[in-house]
């Protein structure tokens, strides 16, 4: 009785979970916080280790990490830095690009450093939550945003074992397809839905700051000029009513 609970109550992907294939899927809205900066760090930490052995970041550059969010280099070398990189050095995939094609079809996995900015944090969001179970897949995987996507899902322990639910259509001609209309939780994974999801809007919030470390300082640069336009503007309109003050 305590599975069939956990069935029922983690419907985790609700109207996002649609169409078969993702054409047309609504996104979950990531929320995403860049100024947490005890969020951003937690995304760093999960990027190295999920997401660093298959794909690079080849634009970003692990002491820029440092400076933006409060670490030392020290620190940075102990929470981020895998094997003999350097903490000035940008942060290469551990996976040799030959073996990367072999062991994805001929495919390397793409450069993340501007992923968030082409796709969007919803996007990314929604995607990281999509997986589920399929067997047909070389990975076992299958994503309703990404159809026959070539990723594997790679944070299943957490998630549990998500399995779709579908439904067959006939077509003209006598073909036949299998829709997914939703995703179940059929096996609890090490973290609750809302504790996953927590976890991937770390990440999520991670790769948007990647896509564009200035945008921290620019943020924070944001109420120190529009409190310059106010002043300038006083100081212009009081200007104006003295130039004028004579003229009838």
């Amino acid at each position: 009785m305590k599975r069939f609970g956990w069935i029922a109550a983690a419907l985790v992907f609700p109207a996002a979970v649609m169409a078969g294939g993702g054409h047309g899927m609504p996104l979950d809205k990531a929320g995403i916080d860049i100024s947490d900066t005890a969020s951003l760090q937690r995304g760093a930490q999960l990027f190295v280790d999920n997401c660093l052995s298959c794909h690079s970041a080849k634009y970003m550059r692990y002491n820029r990490i440092g400076q933006d969010l409060g670490w030392t280099d020290e620190e940075v070398k102990q929470r981020l830095i895998k094997g003999e990189a350097k903490v000035g050095e940008t942060m290469v995939s551990a996976m040799p690009a030959d073996y990367a094609k072999t062991a994805f079809n001929g495919a390397v996995p793409p450069d993340l450093s501007l992923t968030a900015r082409s796709r969007g944090a919803d996007w990314l969001y929604t995607y990281l939550r999509s997986f589920y179970v399929d067997p047909a897949r070389p990975t076992g995987a299958n994503n309703l945003l990404f159809k026959d996507v070539g990723m594997p899902n790679v944070f299943w322990r957490e998630q549990g074992v998500v399995m779709p639910v579908t439904h067959e259509v006939a077509h003209e001609g006598g073909a036949k397809e299998i829709v997914v209309d939703a995703l179940r939780l059929e096996q609890p994974g090490t973290l609750k839905p809302e504790e996953f999801d927590a976890m991937i809007r770390d990440l999520v919030g991670f790769m948007v700051y990647m896509g564009e470390p200035a945008q921290l300082k620019r943020l924070g640069l944001g109420p120190w000029v529009l409190g310059f336009l106010v002043l300038f503007f006083v100081i212009a309109y009081l200007l104006k009513k003295e130039y004028w003050r004579d003229v009838k």
